[in-house]
């Protein structure tokens, strides 16, 4: 990891000056001072990204005015810009971060590699052991999780991909502060005298002030290989880890850890009865990383150079292309462009080397990019989950197909809908829909479920392609198309469609008029879909 002068863990990134913002506890002489090449407009969204994730995916503008300290009027560039990103949609008086913004996550988490080649290890043992086991890396004197596997049940975890946890509190943490140097221990010190109570870890609650022990667990952590967390955390609340280490240097790659809560486990009991299966997985995930093939790369984004110019040609000012260019930046890296150098980052973007250059400087100087001088290349830092993935991760396919309906309903003025399959296959349930204002409209509602072979939802899904139209065969005067909804398998999981009173469109009219926009609407829903999905499971109800 960069060397970090800052004590804030998401580095207190400035509205475009040398103070920081929103809630942190440290003081300005604390701070890096702000390279003179930054790009102030990039680092401003970057704080609007931040605040809106760190409120759990929305604010009001006006909140996030207060957060960030910018100007309404900067607020209101900012947040239309990345509207026309597609990051954030402006829903009534909030914005809301999208699914869209995943991509930038998603850049870093493919880079990385791990999730991809570990995670179905993570999987099985949680499966196994029928208990939570996540994956997590070191983020200077934090940890952040980068894959979970967690159980249903009504004492779960609730952690999610992305969430910075201070490493003192973690099983984690005490392992990977066996690589630590002394400036990353005073680095720590510094951070826990001004924040002593984690406020600046909303993932976590605050703890009492007080000695810890951190350096006494590290300490036992080198000489054990494991670490425990014992109600670090809150009550309750227990885990084992182990480290998982690089084949080519031998150091941490990232740790693996079983989390459980005591109703099920003891702390002891996890050393003796979970601890061996936990390093029996390691030992295979150390095998895989050792035996895996160079990645192939990626295509790199295209194009994405002229969009800019082209939006800020048809918005002109309200379209703040600094901001758009530089999160472009980010999208350049990827499986198989894991670190790239300024030239490849401006090939695969399409930005002139100076507008690339710039980027990457205010990028490293948040913590969001590290840069080797020996080999002159780039690379994403786990800080790039901090924008969007938190809140983001846990989203449900029903709320990411939401605002679609509601689109689709406005346009064509008929009730959308949402369905699955229910285990036996027999049945649709429905799992969204909106609905227009006529005083006459197919009232179906959240939960339901009908026979699959008597809806055009259940027709779509057990047919799989095409479209499936039902013509008053549920009941008279009911009329519905619909269209399979697929995941990045290709697998039809979901179903969307419009109904209406059959007086309003005749049989060729729905396939005319209303199939487009309805094919239109989801594609859109697969887009997200898919964006979601590539390194988190999305739930279908």
């Amino acid at each position: 990891m960069p060397a970090n002068t800052t004590t804030d863990p998401e580095a207190h990134e400035a509205a475009g000056t040398d103070a920081p913002t929103g809630h942190s506890s440290a003081t300005a002489s604390t701070l890096p001072a702000v390279p003179a090449e930054a790009v102030a407009p990039l680092m401003r969204g970057v704080a609007v990204l931040r605040q809106l994730t760190r409120a759990g995916g929305a604010l009001s503008p006006s909140a996030l005015e207060r957060a960030t300290g910018l100007a309404r009027s900067t607020v209101d560039r900012i947040t239309a810009t990345l509207a026309r990103m597609g990051y954030v949609r402006l829903d009534g008086r909030d914005v809301v971060l999208t699914p869209r913004l995943m991509e930038l996550g998603n850049a870093y988490l493919a880079a990385l590699r791990l999730p991809a080649l570990l995670g179905a290890r993570a999987d099985a043992l949680a499966d196994a052991l029928d208990e939570s086991v996540s994956l997590a890396v070191g983020d200077r004197d934090g940890i952040r999780f980068i894959h979970q596997a967690t159980r249903r049940r009504a004492m779960s975890l609730s952690f999610r991909i992305g969430d910075l946890l201070p490493a003192e509190r973690t099983a984690p943490g005490a392992l990977f502060a066996t690589e630590w140097t002394d400036e990353d221990w005073h680095r720590w010190h510094e951070r826990h005298s001004v924040d002593p109570e984690d406020r600046d870890f909303p993932a976590v609650p605050p703890r009492s002030p007080g000695p810890d022990g951190f350096e006494e667990r590290t300490a036992q952590a080198a000489r054990e290989g494991w670490s425990l967390d014992d109600q670090l955390i809150e009550p309750g609340l227990v885990a084992v880890s182990v480290p998982v280490r690089n084949p080519a240097d031998g150091r941490i790659a990232c740790v693996a850890s079983v989390v459980s809560h005591t109703s099920r486990h003891s702390a002891r009991a996890l050393c003796t009865t979970l601890l061996p299966r936990l390093r029996e997985t390691v030992a295979a995930m150390e095998r895989d990383l050792r035996e895996a093939p160079p990645p192939a790369p990626a295509p790199p984004p295209s194009g994405l150079a002229t969009w800019t110019a082209a939006m800020k040609q048809e918005l002109g000012r309200d379209f703040v292309e600094s901001l758009a260019r530089g999160l472009t930046v980010l999208t350049a890296f990827d499986e198989g462009r894991t670190a790239l150098t300024l030239a490849e980052v401006a090939k695969a973007t399409g930005l002139a080397r100076a507008t690339a250059r710039r980027a990457l400087i205010t990028y490293e100087h948040l913590g969001l990019v590290s840069h080797s001088p020996d080999t002159r290349t780039f690379a994403l830092t786990p800080r790039v989950l901090s924008l969007g993935f938190p809140p983001l991760s846990r989203a449900a396919l029903s709320g990411i197909a939401q605002p679609h309906l509601e689109g689709l309903a406005a346009h064509v003025h008929e009730t959308t809908s949402l369905a699955v399959l229910t285990p036996s296959g027999e049945e649709i349930q429905y799992t969204a829909r909106a609905t227009t204002s006529r005083i006459m409209s197919v009232d179906i509602t959240v939960g339901a479920r009908l026979p699959a072979r008597a809806t055009s939802l259940g027709r779509a899904l057990l047919a799989g392609h095409g479209y499936a139209l039902v013509d008053e065969e549920l009941e008279q005067g009911v009329r519905s198309i619909a269209v399979p909804i697929r995941d990045r398998a290709g697998r039809a999981v979901a179903a969307t469609n419009i109904a209406l009173h059959a007086a309003r469109h005749t049989h060729e009219e729905c396939v005319e008029d209303l199939l487009p926009a309805l094919l239109r609407t989801a594609h859109r829903i697969e887009e997200d879909l898919h964006m979601a999905s590539r390194f988190t499971r999305v739930a279908l109800t």
